[in-house]
């Protein structure tokens, strides 16, 4: 077998050294003191972390709140958006079904109404559209800034633009844009961004990420506390984080939490425009090499496009693709239809595998990727 060729970072990418060694060394330290000595010792550091993911994600550090998962954050940033009658949720067609789900379950709930935004001749979300059903009964907009099925980049900025003419919260998932693209609320302009560690970012599995405006927070009505987000300070009375924190809980992974921040910092040092670049580049060179190949069809929409590529061999099922590949040393996966039903559907897809080159990949791994599934073409 040739050299391992990892093209997985959309799902879950390789830490660096500085990762490992931050969470692993700290494991060993609460091994040696207990968890909570260990984390009393890495106190300053912990409280840094909130400075360094708002120097990344362009806030405050007041504005940053740590947990488990992306999906975790995703769902305490929507549980705390107020919903009653009448309102109104809308969400793009490239929505992922962990976000589509809760979204249709609470509407269904309250007797709101989620409604799709159409996607444009390119792909992405139409913002003509989106305008066209804005209205001051929207509460929230959900959109997926990259997807977790293509290499789209959908237009962050001008959907906030947009949604914050009728007074409605913008709530980007940035799941796969945090780490390859640069993602800062103060640019694009939205309310709520989500993230996690584990994918281009090169985290620790189990983190995630959460930046809440201060314009955005005096809105929402946090549900999902404990006493780390509250203060009890009276028999029946309790008083409220005013900052992000409100949505974090109390128990958490140090090692973890540390291996996420020493991601972060590791991202920084390389710069986040090197890395796109880079990014952009390997994912290029992907998509050129695929598409010249008989009987392969690259399947990214957009106008701009990211670090993912899908594809699919005629007659070969995705699976089978992802299986040969790995015989041969080529780590990709497979996204169905059921995490992006609206997009798949609309696009005629059931399936497509899905390759995600970070900047670790040498151009010439690149180029024996693409022979590999040449290798699987009939």
């Amino acid at each position: 077998m040739r050299n391992p060729i990892f093209l997985d970072s959309a799902g879950s990418s390789l830490p660096p050294r500085e990762v490992l060694d931050e969470v692993i060394g700290h494991l060993r330290r609460e091994a040696e003191v207990g968890g909570y000595v260990a984390a009393r010792e890495r106190q300053d550091d912990l409280d840094d972390g909130y400075r360094v993911f708002a120097e990344l994600l362009g806030a405050e550090p007041d504005e940053v709140a740590f947990t488990d998962s992306a999906t975790r954050s995703w769902l305490t940033a929507f549980d705390a958006v107020p919903l009653a009658a009448g309102d109104r949720v809308l969400f793009s067609e490239a929505e992922y079904a962990g976000a589509a789900i809760p979204i249709l379950r609470r509407a269904r709930e309250v007797g709101a109404t989620a409604e799709v935004v159409p996607s444009d001749a390119s792909g992405q979300v139409d913002v003509a559209a989106l305008r066209e059903l804005l209205d001051e009964r929207v509460k929230l907009v959900s959109l997926v800034h990259v997807p977790t099925n293509s290499g789209l980049v959908n237009p962050a900025r001008e959907v906030a633009e947009a949604a914050h003419e009728v007074g409605a919260l913008v709530l980007l998932d940035a799941c796969q844009s945090i780490g390859q693209l640069p993602v800062r609320a103060d640019e694009l302009g939205v309310d709520l961004i989500t993230g996690t560690g584990r994918k281009w970012l090169r985290g620790p599995r189990g983190t995630g990420v959460l930046v809440v405006r201060r314009e955005a927070a005096a809105r929402l009505r946090p549900r999902l506390i404990d006493l780390h987000g509250a203060e009890w300070t009276a028999p029946g009375e309790f008083r409220l984080r005013e900052d992000a924190r409100v949505h974090e809980i109390w128990e958490s992974s140090v090692a973890d939490r540390l291996g996420l921040i020493a991601a972060a910092r590791y991202a920084l040092a390389r710069g986040v425009d090197v890395i796109e670049r880079e990014v952009g580049e390997r994912a290029r060179r992907l998509r050129g090499g695929l598409a010249a190949l008989p009987g392969v069809a690259v399947r990214d929409p957009g106008v701009r496009k990211a670090g993912i590529v899908t594809f699919t061999v005629d007659g070969v099922p995705a699976s089978e693709v992802r299986d040969r590949l790995a015989d041969e040393g080529v780590t990709v996966t497979v996204s169905t239809a059921s995490s992006t039903l609206l997009d798949m559907t609309r696009r005629g897809l059931a399936e497509v595998v899905r390759a995600s080159p970070h900047y670790f990949v040498e151009p010439a791994q690149v180029d024996q990727a693409v022979a590999a599934v040449s290798r699987c073409a009939p």
